[in-house]
């Protein structure tokens, strides 16, 4: 799988101390072989995010993301649930 991040991606990821950034990039390694492994809890997201999907990173942070294309995700955000706003 093919993984693309945006600019707003970049600039959360940015934010996060480090051992927290580790962690980000341990989880986009398991979702770029995988993105279903059922240790990411990959989901479908509901109202306004309806297009969206998320995965966790940790029991408080998720990363937001689109799949535009097959093979292909895009990264839209990291954060602990204040980015589903």
């Amino acid at each position: 799988m093919r993984v693309d991040v945006t600019t707003s991606f970049q600039r959360s990821f940015k934010k996060l101390p480090p051992a927290l950034k580790e962690r980000v990039i341990q989880r986009l390694a398991l979702f770029s072989a995988d993105p279903f492994d059922p240790r990411l809890r990959t989901h479908k997201l509901k109202g306004k995010l309806q297009h969206c999907w998320s995965f966790s990173v940790t029991d408080a942070y998720r990363v937001l993301l689109t799949f535009p294309q097959v093979g292909v995700a895009l990264l839209h955000d990291v954060g602990p649930h204040d980015i589903y706003r």
